[in-house]
């Protein structure tokens, strides 16, 4: 740097540092910085964009956590039924392929009499316009849960429906009265097993010997006296919860035994 001394023009080795009155910095706009000098805060339109990402964020993870929560729910439920229709359908299957064929049956006997009770007995019945059938029959798969059982095999076997307690759906029962028991006929107010429950229509179809399907059976009538069905077609239907106007049925069919057992 030059500078004067003693009237001679002379070059400094000391190098003079001059400062701007008013520096400007290259973030001299950043908003830090500007909160740091003295700014009020955030502004009422921030606030509220922040706000709107806030609550978009919220109700997208609690869709997201109800749905999948639902979803579990409905199918633990679909589960259920699914279970539910496989144990009745196992039982009245082994009941069915249990039936027992009396001799004596063919023989007239008078009303109120034992031969009567060896009937096979499928009655098309409704509720509420929806099919709620009942099957009645001899059968050797009695279910003893008192331990009281003499040893008979013959037993009384019937399958009634009965509207729920809730009134959502019906209920499928099976009831079982052993011959040993003087309480005969069988009578479905008496209670019995629940087979499965929350039904949408419960049927039977019986099939005769020329292949012709029936909607109800009576062993005593005329056409079908002192006869059994060749085949019995079971068809269960469940309210589905997802999509109320299409049930969920489940359907099976069993080929009856011509003889199996006699008194």
């Amino acid at each position: 740097m030059e500078c004067w001394r003693n009237g001679v023009m002379e070059e400094s080795a000391t190098p003079t540092l001059r400062f701007s009155p008013s520096p400007v910095l290259p973030f001299s706009g950043s908003p830090l910085l500007r909160f740091s000098s003295g700014h009020s805060g955030f502004t009422l339109l921030e606030i509220l964009i922040a706000i709107v990402i806030f609550v978009t964020l919220l109700t997208t993870i609690y869709a997201s956590y109800t749905g999948t929560f639902r979803v579990i729910g409905d199918t633990e439920s679909q589960a259920e039924i699914y279970q539910m229709a496989r144990i009745a359908i196992e039982r009245m299957l082994e009941d069915l392929e249990s039936l027992y064929i009396q001799d004596h049956s063919r023989q007239a006997g008078s009303e109120g009499s034992m031969e009567n009770l060896f009937q096979f007995l499928g009655e098309e019945r409704e509720i509420m316009g929806q099919r709620a059938d009942t099957l009645r029959f001899l059968s050797s798969a009695h279910i003893d849960f008192s331990g009281n059982n003499p040893g008979y095999g013959a037993t009384q076997i019937g399958y009634y429906v009965r509207e729920g307690e809730d009134g959502e759906g019906f209920v499928l029962y099976r009831a079982d009265n052993p011959l040993f028991k003087e309480t005969y006929p069988l009578d479905e107010k008496t209670g019995g097993l629940v087979l499965c429950e929350g039904l949408v229509s419960v049927s039977f179809t019986y099939y005769g010997e020329d292949g012709q399907t029936y909607n109800s059976w009576d062993s005593k009538s005329e056409g079908t006296e002192n006869k059994i069905p060749k085949a019995v077609s079971i068809t269960l239907e469940f309210d589905n919860a997802l999509n109320p106007e299409l049930p969920i049925v489940f359907t099976t069919s069993i080929a009856l035994p011509t003889e199996q057992a006699y008194l």
